[in-house]
């Protein structure tokens, strides 16, 4: 009898334990909300896209922390936990190796990658081609990744996710086209500000702390001159600072600008050289912490900043 009512507790203990284990990971990872589609975003704007897409009805986990620095994420094991559980998972083939390695191994035909709708431009689009040195070529195949910052481009991709978003979750398919649709007037009057905003401008480039800004220079016939290369925390060679310098006084830049997730440091040095100020260009690869922004708003700091420097009328 003793033996038996050992057995039985002992059984309904693990039976509890068991239970309370599976309700603690079901509850902080992907898949804790039945009523909605669980979509893992890798960064920050494709967050922005699937909120404003999906609405009510998806539930998003954005992997890149805000104040983080998407490019050298590493994933912990819960973040590969919510990879594995996503119904959706939305990526940048080539800009995270981190979430390209959770995708391979655990995303299946869940995983959207976004450079299949829109094809990456070359790493030197939209600005001078400095092949070789450090950084310029380590990610995409060369390729630029920072899609986004055409809005139009933006555009597209919200399109295309909309469809995924129908085909995972067909009662609201409706729905996603017409947020999809909303977004990207959204985007289409972005890309008329802007196309207005520099039309009329004393300089076209643009000295930047890394080659970030490709898709905004080759939208809008900007040239850009990126201090560094497409990774921002590579540190650029002293023949490397002495032509951005040059390059900089031939062209009577007066402004040399930094981001907000970078060290500004090299670039203060360059403006002390060349008698320029620095601002803040945002890449929007991840919001700052404690902003309350969005890709839109910050969107329109950058156009500000730009005419400003540029010397738009």
């Amino acid at each position: 009898m003793t033996n038996r009512t050992t057995y039985r507790v002992l059984a309904a203990a693990t039976a509890l334990l068991t239970l309370a284990a599976g309700a603690g990971c079901s509850s902080s990872g992907a898949g804790a909300d039945p009523q909605r589609v669980d979509v893992v975003a890798a960064f920050y704007p494709l967050q922005f896209l699937a909120e404003r897409i999906g609405g009510d009805a998806v539930r998003v986990t954005n992997l890149a922390k805000p104040g983080a620095e998407p490019h050298d994420l590493e994933l912990n094991p819960s973040q590969v936990g919510e990879v594995s559980d996503a119904e959706l998972i939305v990526y940048l083939k080539g800009f995270q190796p981190a979430v390209d390695d959770a995708v391979a191994q655990n995303g299946g035909d869940r995983a959207f990658d976004v450079t299949s709708v829109q094809p990456l431009l070359d790493a030197s689009a939209g600005g001078h081609d400095h092949e070789g040195e450090e950084g310029h070529t380590e990610e995409s195949g060369g390729k630029d990744p920072h899609v986004w910052l055409d809005p139009t481009r933006l555009a597209g991709i919200g399109d295309q996710l909309a469809q995924r978003l129908g085909t995972a979750d067909p009662d609201h398919a409706a729905d996603y086209t017409a947020r999809a649709a909303a977004l990207r007037a959204d985007l289409t009057t972005l890309d008329d500000e802007f196309k207005h905003g520099l039309a009329t401008c004393q300089r076209r480039e643009i000295v930047t702390s890394h080659a970030a800004f490709g898709y905004l220079a080759d939208r809008y016939q900007l040239d850009q001159v990126g201090i560094t290369g497409l990774s921002p925390d590579v540190e650029p060679s002293p023949q490397r600072l002495a032509h951005v310098i040059e390059e900089a006084k031939e062209h009577q830049a007066t402004t040399i600008f930094f981001e907000t997730l970078v060290s500004p440091k090299v670039a203060e040095t360059i403006a002390g050289q060349v008698g320029a100020k620095t601002a803040v260009l945002d890449p929007i690869e991840g919001l700052a912490a404690g902003s309350d922004g969005d890709y839109l708003s910050v969107m329109r700091t950058n156009l500000r900043t730009l005419q400003t420097a540029l010397g738009c009328s």
